[in-house]
């Protein structure tokens, strides 16, 4: 995704830094469920220089505080899938994933019938967040 994209609502793009960029997952897992994103197109976490990796975990740190207050959600999942064998979507890109938990939130909708349930609309969790890491970067 280009650094200056004009069509960041749109993409679902909730903050852009330097160096990385967070948007919502257009397949969420659950409500709030996030993708920190580097620009530099790698899939190998090696490639990445300091400055990057700075930048992925204050924005991990960012949005988890972000989330807990627009969601309270009592735990989180994060992580990356790298190579195409560890599922990752987009293998020549590194990204991680930032997934709000519930107690309770895996529920029989999956098994039966190949569906998600998710509790709040996409596009208004990323303006809600888009408004919450706004107030890191004043």
């Amino acid at each position: 995704m280009a650094k200056n994209s004009k069509n960041d609502g749109k993409n679902l793009v909730a903050y852009r830094g330097k160096y990385c960029f967070v948007v919502m997952n257009k397949f969420p897992y659950n409500s709030g469920h996030l993708m920190i994103v580097p620009y530099k197109h790698t899939g190998k976490p090696n490639q990445l220089t300091q400055n990057e990796y700075a930048e992925v975990m204050n924005l991990f740190v960012q949005c988890t505080n972000a989330l807990s207050q627009i969601c309270n959600p009592q735990g989180f999942n994060f992580g990356a899938n790298i190579g195409k064998v560890a599922g990752a979507g987009i293998d020549k890109h590194i990204h991680f994933h930032l997934v709000p938990r519930w107690n309770g939130d895996s529920n029989f909708m999956p098994v039966i019938s190949d569906v998600r349930v998710v509790s709040e609309d996409t596009k208004k969790m990323c303006e809600k967040l888009s408004k919450a890491l706004a107030a890191y970067h004043k």
